[in-house]
């Protein structure tokens, strides 16, 4: 049973809902913005808050705009497309301040104008479910809905790139004539500068007739589709084999960077591009610096840092992904100046960082867990002078950000970067030098 009042919002929390309060109850409002006077309905009530839907608005927000996609609402996809782009990241730099005040007790000296990019078609990574509905005689590719596991009846979508984007309803007629169609729940997107590959999930192998269907929709789409039986290391080549790899470019470091469909890439991977430039901006490295970055992935930061001269180490929990790091220094001629190893970042010590030997400066880019036991294994004179942080999650960096503190340091300038437009996720980047004793 749902109930119905009429309330002010006060602000907008990190999923984007407008916040609001009766009676010392915090009520959590999807769809509603700040300054709206809303009604709203409960679909879960606990004794400090309720969550809850915005069903009228009796006084609208300048901010408020119509949204692009027709599916916002109803895909859980996108959670902000109903405020103006530019409040989206204000909204966005307001959180990342308050969490490291808040989470942290820390406040950063400067605030870094945020980074914009473009605001539609810049997803070029996703993972896309499917589901044949019997009773709708259909099956449907695309994300989620909101608060639920039905997979959403998507006819586009306005943040993945064009190209795939234009591809769900085709994917949907394609998927319903296999005959492994109750056997084919996701599809894995991986767009690169020559191929874009799209991974299907097969929990039974396509029949000879299957095959020939995906190949020919790969012919006429210009798309490589890759087949996935198990886990990720299951992924291979369906069709076309001799397509080009999947890669992206950083032009300005004049560095190209090879990836497999299962190998972590950012989404953005225009806003990446500007990201990386602001870091070795902020890190500034210089020859005959050593450096390490931690959670280096395929390299995305070290390559640009090994560009400069430096001594560059990157350590990551992946072999595989240590080995693709590698042979990317490799084939951008870096080599001789970068090293790579496999390390379990999250059981880093005093004594195993000791044992990697002093470092003039870091850069950490963490998962969503961030970087605590690490940042507490940064100790005694030799802690590197200066630490550029990229985060995907403001909680986590106003926790590694209070140890940094207590470890010496000082938050000189943090801001966020708006990779993820129409959604709640805050990127952000932090930049810590060792305070002056």
């Amino acid at each position: 049973m749902t109930t119905e009042n009429r309330v002010t919002i006060e602000s907008l929390d990190q999923e984007g809902r407008g916040v609001a309060r009766i009676e010392g109850k915090v009520i959590f409002i999807e769809g509603a913005l700040t300054g709206e006077i809303v009604s709203y309905s409960s679909y879960r009530k606990k004794p400090s808050f309720e969550l809850a839907q915005v069903t009228q608005i009796h006084k609208f927000s300048s901010m408020r705009v119509q949204p692009k996609c027709k599916h916002f609402g109803v895909c859980g996809g996108c959670s902000m497309q109903h405020l103006d782009e530019r409040a989206q990241v204000a909204v966005k730099q307001r959180i990342l301040e308050d969490t490291l005040w808040h989470i942290g007790k820390v406040k950063a000296e400067t605030i870094m104008r945020p980074i914009y990019g473009q605001t539609w078609g810049y997803r070029e990574r996703a993972r896309i479910s499917v589901k044949h509905v019997i009773k709708k005689g259909k099956t449907l590719v695309g994300f989620h809905e909101k608060r639920s596991s039905f997979v959403a009846d998507m006819q586009s979508c306005e943040i993945l790139a064009p190209k795939i984007a234009a591809l769900l309803p085709l994917l949907a007629e394609l998927v319903s004539g296999l005959s492994i169609r109750d056997r084919l729940p996701q599809i894995e997107v991986a767009v690169g500068e020559q191929v874009d590959a799209l991974v299907l999930r097969v929990m039974d192998p396509p029949t000879s007739a299957d095959e020939t269907a995906l190949r020919a929709f790969a012919d006429k789409h210009d798309i490589q589709f890759w087949l996935q039986s198990k886990g990720p290391e299951t992924i291979v080549p369906f069709h076309p084999l001799d397509a080009p790899a999947l890669s992206y470019s950083l032009p300005e470091f004049g560095i190209t960077m090879p990836f497999a469909p299962s190998e972590f890439t950012q989404v953005n991977s225009a806003l990446n591009r500007v990201m990386i430039s602001r870091a070795m901006r902020l890190l500034d490295p210089q020859p005959g610096e050593r450096i390490a970055d931690f959670f280096c992935g395929l390299g995305n930061f070290t390559l640009p840092i090994a560009k400069s001269g430096a001594e560059v180490l990157g350590i990551e929990g992946s072999d595989a992904l240590v080995a693709r790091a590698r042979q990317n220094a490799v084939t951008n001629g870096l080599a001789g100046n970068t090293k790579f190893a496999a390390m379990n970042l999250f059981e880093m010590t005093e004594a195993a960082f000791a044992q990697l030997g002093i470092f003039d400066k870091l850069l950490i880019d963490p998962p969503r867990d961030g970087a605590l036991e690490l940042v507490k294994s940064l100790g005694g004179d030799n802690a590197p002078h200066r630490i550029v942080y990229v985060s995907c999650n403001p909680a986590t960096l106003a926790r590694d950000a209070a140890e940094l503190v207590q470890r010496g340091y000082v938050l000189k300038s943090a801001g966020v970067m708006n990779m993820f437009p129409h959604t709640s996720h805050v990127e952000s980047i932090a930049v810590f030098e060792k305070a002056i004793t």
